[in-house]
């Protein structure tokens, strides 16, 4: 909306276009589709970066429209791309301003900074880098940060001035004027505590377990997109689908059976389809980090019994996971592997086991049938 409401203090109200990455999350297309933009998509290339020839084309096609380019760097893929200086150059030369999405921020705080490479807009997820809970999708909180050129544009609050009084940019985008600035207090502890060399030292922590992670699942796994030297960002993508091909073990069990081994799954199917990208940040210790390696490693090795036949695919121990207690306590076991199999599939768990309280969910059925839960009036009548 501020990029908008410059380009029309220009006199440029044509410039409507955005260009977004194919490998963009969903939320940067509707973002601009909110805003009254047409989305125009960019190629990435085989190693996950944006297309500079088809950025470049794009842009000379709709120079006399573009208002922008929306950008996540380190890339959604987990890479620095090295052309991102260039990318910005090429929208600048355009006419468009350059928004960066701070998804990534936990790569970057303390070394790197978007202004210098040619950002004009970045928002920082507070909730991805700096300490606020994020459960069940909020309450989330996204301050923006801009170049001076688009300062006077920034949304204002008709109640509450702020110190340079009533702002005269795009109005109100929320009934709040600080959003949720319950949590605020949070993020400010957060950066108070640490200190600029704190922030500092948790953005390399990150990359390093980021990269220590990718490195010991390297070795059992494909992993995809990597950048120089075989170096990731923030995370790395674990490619499971040659699995699926090959033995009929799916991403979705892999979630499951992690479950019996104490972790909640790491993302799913994003930005791949049919992959599990792992973004264990700073806050990680090295011993959860090996607790998490090991887990991955025993699970390949229980994927190369379903290759073998010792399993078949639809009654092993990734196929049937989670193993509630309920499950364990039949008198009858009917499955080819062992209880202990199921519950304690490494020994450390015998000390400390999360035990999950149902069994497996069928999570598309529930996306794909929602089922109304709200009784009719009558029901509450006595």
């Amino acid at each position: 909306l501020a990029i908008r409401a410059y380009h029309q203090s220009r006199g440029d109200h044509e410039r409507n276009v955005c260009l977004i990455p194919a490998s963009a999350h969903g939320t940067n297309p509707a973002s601009a589709t909110m805003a009254g933009m047409t989305v125009i998509v960019v190629a990435t290339d085989d190693d996950g970066n944006i297309d500079i020839d088809d950025l470049a084309t794009k842009a000379v096609e709709h120079a006399d429209r573009l208002a922008a380019l929306m950008v996540t760097y380190p890339s959604t893929h987990g890479v620095f791309e090295e052309s991102i200086v260039e990318a910005c150059d090429i929208i600048h030369n355009n006419g468009g301003q350059v928004y960066l999405d701070g998804a990534n921020l936990n790569a970057m705080v303390g070394i790197a900074r978007p202004g210098k490479f040619g950002g004009d807009v970045s928002h920082l997820n507070l909730h991805k880098t700096f300490a606020i809970p994020h459960g069940g999708g909020g309450p989330g909180v996204g301050p923006i940060g801009v170049r001076a050129h688009l300062a006077p544009f920034l949304p204002g609050h008709g109640l509450v001035p702020d110190q340079d009084g009533f702002r005269d940019g795009i109005g109100a985008v929320a009934s709040a004027p600080w959003g949720s600035a319950g949590v605020l207090s949070i993020s400010w502890a957060y950066m108070a505590l640490l200190g600029a060399s704190g922030l500092t030292e948790s953005t390399r922590v990150a990359i390093l377990n980021a990269n220590y992670v990718a490195k010991r699942l390297s070795e059992h796994y494909p992993l995809l997109f990597t950048g120089n030297g075989g170096l990731v960002a923030h995370e790395c993508i674990v490619d499971v689908r040659p699995i699926k091909d090959t033995t009929g073990v799916t991403v979705d069990d892999f979630a499951k059976r992690l479950v019996d081994y104490g972790f909640h799954a790491p993302t799913m199917s994003f930005p791949v389809a049919g992959t599990l990208m792992i973004e264990p940040t700073e806050s990680e210790s090295l011993e959860e980090l090996d607790r998490f390696c090991d887990a991955m490693i025993a699970i390949k090795a229980e994927v190369d019994l379903v290759a073998d036949g010792t399993y078949p695919v639809d009654d092993s121990p990734l196929h049937n996971a989670p193993h509630p207690a309920e499950n364990l306590l039949v008198e009858e076991w009917t499955h080819p592997y062992t209880r202990e199999v199921a519950a304690y599939p490494v020994p450390g768990l015998r000390a400390n086991k999360y035990w999950p309280p149902v069994s497996r969910v069928d999570n598309q059925y529930g996306d794909r049938n929602v089922m109304c839960s709200c009784p009719p009036m009558e029901d509450y009548a006595e």
